[in-house]
C-alpha cells in the first residue's frame, strides 16, 4: 500500500521530467543493441563505478523495465537516475548468468545490490598426499592432489576436530621442514597424539592403515572404525601386548567423546548445509550450519542490510549465489523459505558443484527440527547484533562529545608500529565504524625506507604518507573522522606535523598514553584545543578507546610476527649458489645465526664440513660484495 501511494504521488509533470534525464536515455540507447539472450548487465555511474549487477533470461526484456520509472521502487529509481553507461555479458543459460552475477557482486560490491558482508574463506581439514601424510587445517584454494573435509564454521571448530583426530588416529601434524630433520619424536608423541613416523616408531604399513581409518571416519564410517579399534584392542590383549591394548583403549575413549560431543548430530542428515533467515527492521541475519558425515562442523551468523522493497525470498536468493561463489555446495541444502525461482537456483548450484544439488524446505520431522534450531539461532544472533549496534551508537555519540567532533564518527582509524630492535618493522592500521571493527579495511605497512632501527616517529611518518598520499585519490568518505595513535605528547606532536605536511586538516587527531605506572585505566588523552586529560577508570568510553588501541596493537604484533616468520623460513643463505639444505644446516649449527656467518672469514667458513675453499669464498663475497665469485 505504501509503495502504491508513493507511485500515485508522482504527477505527470514529474514523470516527463524524470524520463528526460540522462539515466533513462542511457538505458534506452543501450536497448537498441541489447540481445534477447540470457546474460548479466552492469549499470555504471559517471565515475565508472558499478552501481548494480543483474542477471536475466532475456536481457532486453529485463532491462526495458528500468525505463518505466513510475513502476520502480525509490531505491531502483535513484539507481537509474545515476546510470551513465551499461555493460553486457551474454551467457548460454540463465543458470550460468546467475553464477556470473554472484561472482561479480562478490568482487565489485555494487552499491544497489544485496551484499553479503562475509569476505573470509572457511577453514577445512586436509590430509596431504605424501609418503607420510600430514593432517592439518587449511584455508584458501583447494588442491586436487590432497584430500579435504569441510568446510568448518570457524578455526576454533576445526582446531577442536583436529585435536580429537590426533588423539584417535595419531597422525603427524608437523611441517615438512621440521619432519625431515627430526631425530627423535616430539612432545606430541610423548602425550600420545602422534605415532612418531619421524623416528620410525611406526611402520609405513601401519601408518597407512591409520590414514585410511581417518579418511573413513571423516567420511562418516564411524561404527565401522569403532568396531575395528575394539577388535585390535582384543587381539593385543590376547597376545599379552598390554601397552598396545592401552593405546587402543585410549583411542576408543577419544572416539566415543567425538561421537557424543556434537551440538547437532541428526541421524537423517549426512552432508548438508542448513540455512535460515531471520529479519527485524531492515536487518537480516542468515544462520548457516555445516553438517558433514552426520556431524555438526559449527555454525556462522551472517548479516545483510535489507531495503524495504526487498523480500525475504530475494535476500535469500542473493545470499545463496554469493555464499557459494567461492566454496562447493553440498548435495543437500535445507532452507526455511522457498525461493521465488527455486528450480533455477538448484540448476545453478548443481552446475557449480558438478553434481545434483537439492534445495529443500522441510515441514516435519528431524530435518524441520534442525531448521527450526537454525531459525532460533538466527533470531538470537539478530537480537545480539541489534543490541551491540545500539550500544555502539551510544558510545560513538559519547566519543563525539568527548573530542568535540562536528558529527558522530563513522570511521575511526587507529595506528600502531611493531618491531624487535628495529628489525622486521611493520606499521598497522585498524578501522572501526558504527558496526564495530571493519576488518576488510585493515592495512599492513612493511616499512621500506632506510629508517634508523627503533625510530617509531620515522615509521609512523612513512605509514601516514603512504596511507594519505594514496588516499588523495580515494573518495572523501574513506577519510577518517578520528585518527587515534598510541603515545603521549611527543607522538601527538610528530603525527600532527605529518598531517599538516599532507594538508590533512579535517581529521581530528587523538593520542592515548598509559599513565606513569603503565596501568590500564589511567590513560592520558592528548588532542587539539584541550589540555591533556584522563577519564574515570570505569568509564564506558575509556573501555571503548582502550579496545580500539589494543586491537591496533594486536594487529601490529601479529603482522610483525608473520613477517618475521617469513624471514626465518626464507634465509638469505637460500640465495647463494651451492648452498642446499644440508650445508645451510651445517653453517647455522656451527655459527648459530646468519649474522655470525656474515662476519666469518673465508678460513672460518672453510673449516665447516662440506664447505670447500671455492664455496667459502663465494659465501664470503656474497655478504661483503653482494656478488658471486
Amino acid at each position: 500500500m505504501q509503495k502504491e501511494k508513493q507511485k500515485e504521488e508522482i504527477n505527470s509533470d514529474e514523470i516527463e521530467s524524470l524520463e528526460s534525464v540522462i539515466g533513462v536515455k542511457v538505458i534506452q540507447h543501450a536497448l537498441k543493441t541489447m540481445p534477447v539472450s540470457a546474460g548479466v548487465y552492469r549499470m555504471l555511474n559517471d565515475k565508472g563505478e558499478v552501481l548494480y549487477v543483474g542477471k536475466a533470461k532475456n536481457l532486453k526484456k529485463r532491462v526495458i523495465s528500468y525505463t518505466r520509472l513510475t513502476q520502480l521502487s525509490e531505491r531502483i529509481r535513484k539507481m537509474v537516475l545515476q546510470t551513465r553507461s551499461m555493460e553486457i555479458i551474454t551467457t548460454y543459460t540463465e543458470a550460468e548468468a546467475l553464477l556470473l552475477e554472484a561472482n561479480l557482486i562478490k568482487s565489485l560490491k555494487p552499491r544497489y545490490n544485496i551484499l553479503l558482508r562475509d569476505d573470509k574463506s572457511y577453514p577445512w581439514l586436509v590430509i596431504t598426499k605424501e609418503k607420510w601424510p600430514r593432517i592439518d587445517k587449511h584455508r584458501g584454494k583447494i588442491s586436487k592432489k590432497n584430500s579435504y573435509w569441510g568446510p568448518f564454521a570457524s578455526v576454533g571448530a576445526v582446531n577442536q576436530t583436529l585435536e580429537l583426530l590426533q588423539k584417535i588416529f595419531l597422525l603427524r601434524s608437523c611441517e615438512d621442514s621440521i619432519f625431515k630433520f627430526r631425530k627423535r619424536p616430539c612432545l606430541l608423541y610423548q602425550i600420545k597424539r602422534c605415532s612418531g613416523p619421524c623416528d620410525n616408531r611406526i611402520t609405513k604399513q601401519d601408518y597407512d592403515h591409520l590414514i585410511e581409518q581417518a579418511k573413513l571416519f571423516l567420511s562418516g564410517e564411524t561404527h565401522f572404525i569403532q568396531k575395528q579399534l575394539a577388535e585390535e584392542m582384543e587381539k593385543a590383549a590376547e597376545k599379552l601386548d598390554f601397552e598396545r591394548a592401552a593405546v587402543m583403549r585410549d583411542r576408543i575413549q577419544a572416539f566415543t567423546y567425538v561421537q557424543t560431543n556434537s551440538v547437532i548430530n541428526p541421524s537423517t542428515i549426512d552432508n548438508a548445509d542448513v540455512i535460515a533467515l531471520a529479519q527485524k527492521g531492515n536487518l537480516c541475519c542468515i544462520q548457516v550450519f555445516f553438517i558433514r558425515s552426520g556431524r555438526n562442523n559449527g555454525n556462522r551468523a551472517l548479516f545483510i542490510i535489507q531495503s524495504e522493497d526487498q523480500s525475504d525470498e530475494e535476500v535469500l536468493d542473493a545470499f545463496l549465489g554469493q555464499f557459494y561463489e567461492n566454496k562447493p555446495p553440498p548435495s543437500e541444502i535445507y532452507l526455511n523459505i522457498k525461493l521465488a525461482d527455486h528450480a533455477l537456483m538448484c540448476k545453478a548450484l548443481s552446475l557449480k558443484a558438478g553434481k545434483k544439488v537439492r534445495l529443500n524446505v522441510p515441514k516435519i520431522g528431524e530435518k524441520r527440527a534442525v531448521v527450526d534450531y537454525a531459525i532460533h539461532n538466527a533470531f538470537m544472533a539478530l537480537d545480539r547484533k541489534l543490541a551491540e549496534t545500539a550500544s555502539q551508537q551510544k558510545l560513538l555519540e559519547e566519543v563525539q562529545l568527548l573530542f568535540q567532533l562536528p558529527k558522530i564518527p563513522k570511521r575511526i582509524e587507529i595506528y600502531d608500529n611493531s618491531h624487535i630492535m628495529g628489525t622486521n618493522p611493520y606499521g598497522a592500521m585498524v578501522v572501526a565504524g558504527q558496526e564495530g571493527f571493519i576488518k576488510s579495511a585493515y592495512r599492513k605497512f612493511s616499512i621500506k625506507s632506510d629508517i634508523t632501527p627503533g625510530d617509531d616517529f620515522g615509521m609512523m611518518r612513512e605509514v601516514l604518507y603512504r596511507r594519505f598520499n594514496k588516499g588523495k585519490i580515494w573518495d572523501k568518505k574513506d577519510y577518517p573522522d578520528l585518527l587515534l595513535i598510541d603515545g603521549g605528547a611527543g607522538q601527538f606532536s610528530a603525527v600532527d606535523s605529518i598531517l599538516k605536511e599532507l594538508n590533512i586538516n579535517d581529521v581530528t587527531l587523538v593520542s592515548i598514553a598509559k599513565g606513569s605506572d603503565r596501568n590500564a585505566g589511567k590513560e592520558w588523552f592528548f588532542t587539539h584545543d584541550q589540555k591533556p586529560f584522563q577519564l574515570p577508570e570505569r568509564n564506558p568510553v575509556l573501555y571503548y578507546l582502550q579496545r580500539l588501541r589494543d586491537e591496533a596493537h594486536r594487529f601490529a604484533i601479529t603482522t610483525h610476527r608473520s613477517g618475521r616468520l617469513k624471514g626465518i623460513k626464507k634465509s638469505e643463505l637460500d640465495t647463494i649458489p651451492g648452498i642446499g639444505v644440508k650445508r645451510k644446516r651445517s653453517l647455522l649449527n656451527h655459527f648459530g645465526s646468519t649474522k655470525a656467518i656474515k662476519e666469518a672469514s673465508v678460513l672460518d667458513l672453510e673449516n665447516i664440513s662440506g664447505i670447500n675453499r671455492a664455496l667459502a669464498e663465494t659465501i664470503y663475497d656474497h655478504f661483503r660484495l653482494g656478488v658471486y665469485k
